[in-house]
């Protein structure tokens, strides 16, 4: 039998909302998996990736999670883990780091064996190089074997990796799929293996509003029962509270309604979410977050989600808005890049908070792609390609560009991913994107590559962060 605490999308370095004090809670939700892996005497902790919220992550970062990662050597508890699309970098990898320090060991095609299951890994791949993967492990002689990755797997969410492929073309027959990415926690059964989330230790975005937990996963025929041969059980964790309140205001009710509904819940440093519906009298966003921190709250945010009227008349000629802007840029001679960003700009699965950090990453996705610079390149419009070749008729009739790309959470993140946060979501950056506060429930797509490094030779010595080259 083998006992393991099965993790992920732990964002250390997060500063969401800008806040010192939510950058501390994502390591402390870390440390509380640790502390419950150390008193419980399970086999390993098994994450699986996005570990850091940034690929380069301030020293206070590592320094933290060192800490706590030496408390799980000394009790003997390896760490078993892969690389997520938030924290890979062009070069060596942060996980490698710790590994060198023996805090860590990275997964891949070789089985790493715990008690009687081997485990292997598979780090954030890109949609455009998936088709070069053979799904390749050694071989094993113990009872059972996991496979630990990091993406949007199907049958949930925002996926884009056919899961069935992946089980099916292994050279190994896993019992078990721990995934990270989908900040969402869920446990589906394919092709007779069983593939499960942890969800993110932390909320990442406004949107996760379950309770925040891991995965307790038991590798024993005796222990599941009847044919089952894993056992996965979910954990809570105790975090910072997120209190959501709505309100929806009728003709003649105002601010004094909201603050009204607002007092009725328990503040005490949470993070208050407000939304505001209905057709009552303007609200000043600014004024209800002043009450709401007033009553002690850590972080307050109102939306209005009431529709404003406009002077005079709007004439337009579309159905649907997002045809004409669509029949716009088809005659457009955009670039692959720039229509991954048309696209993280008005897909309805990124929230506005987390438009910057998508852009950023399917740029930076593009510019690691062998195709480099010539992503950037203007491209023949749709509409040419249709007066002129049948087959791109079809293309024309989608928004989707004609080079394939990366479709964010939604965070979700999950993921993005983000997810979407969220996104991913889904989105605050640590440092260098403080513009963004929400991540996403999924973090797909995410870059695999750090342009700032192939353009600053010393990335650090502009923003202040540390660069993974500076460590191996």
């Amino acid at each position: 039998m083998t006992r393991v605490i099965h993790t992920g999308d732990t964002h250390i370095g997060y500063s969401q909302y800008h806040s010192p004090v939510r950058r501390q809670d994502f390591l402390d939700a870390f440390e509380a998996v640790v502390d419950d892996a150390v008193d419980d005497g399970v086999d390993a902790v098994v994450h699986a990736g996005d570990l850091f919220h940034d690929r380069r992550p301030e020293l206070r970062d590592l320094m933290g999670t060192i800490s706590v990662l030496r408390r799980l050597d000394d009790a003997g508890i390896p760490f078993l883990a892969v690389v997520g699309n938030h924290e890979s970098t062009r070069g060596g990898q942060w996980l490698d780091l710790f590994e060198r320090l023996g805090l860590a060991t990275r997964l891949g095609d070789e089985p790493v064996v715990v008690g009687d299951t081997a485990f292997y890994g598979l780090d954030h791949v890109p949609v455009s190089r998936r088709d070069e993967l053979d799904y390749a492990f050694a071989d094993h002689d113990v009872e059972y074997a996991a496979l630990v990755a990091h993406g949007l797997f199907e049958p949930f969410g925002y996926a884009d990796w056919d899961t069935e492929t992946v089980l099916t073309e292994s050279d190994v027959a896993f019992d078990a799929m721990l995934l990270g990415d989908n900040h969402k926690p869920d446990t589906a059964e394919v092709a007779d293996t069983w593939v499960t989330y942890p969800g993110s230790t932390e909320r990442a975005s406004a949107s996760e509003r379950e309770g925040r937990g891991y995965n307790l996963v038991v590798f024993d025929a005796d222990a599941a029962g009847g044919d089952d041969r894993v056992e996965i059980r979910r954990r809570a964790l105790d975090t910072r509270p997120f209190v959501f309140v709505s309100v929806e205001l009728r003709e003649g009710e105002g601010e004094s309604r909201v603050r009204e509904r607002v007092r009725e819940h328990d503040l005490a440093e949470a993070v208050v979410h407000v939304e505001i519906t209905g057709e009552g009298d303007p609200v000043t966003p600014a004024a209800v977050e002043e009450f709401a921190t007033d009553e002690g709250a850590l972080i307050a945010r109102v939306t209005d989600r009431r529709e404003v009227d406009a002077d005079g008349e709007v004439d337009v000629s579309f159905a649907d808005p997002e045809d004409a802007v669509r029949d716009r840029l088809d005659e457009l001679p955009l670039s692959t890049a720039a229509r991954d960003v048309e696209r993280a700009v008005r897909e309805d699965t990124v929230p506005d908070t987390n438009v910057r950090e998508t852009v950023k990453r399917r740029v930076e996705e593009r510019l690691d792609e062998e195709e480099g610079l010539g992503a950037f390149e203007p491209v023949k419009a749709a509409t040419e390609a249709v007066e002129t070749d049948d087959d791109a008729a079809v293309d024309a009739d989608s928004d989707e560009p004609a080079d394939e790309s990366d479709d964010d959470e939604s965070d979700d993140d999950e993921s993005d991913d983000d997810e979407s946060d969220d996104d991913e979501a889904d989105d605050d950056e640590s440092d260098d994107d403080e513009a963004d506060d929400d991540e996403s429930t999924t973090d797909e797509p995410d870059a695999e590559s750090d342009p700032a490094e192939a353009t600053d030779p010393d990335p650090a010595s502009t923003d202040g962060q540390v660069s993974m080259e500076d460590y191996l």
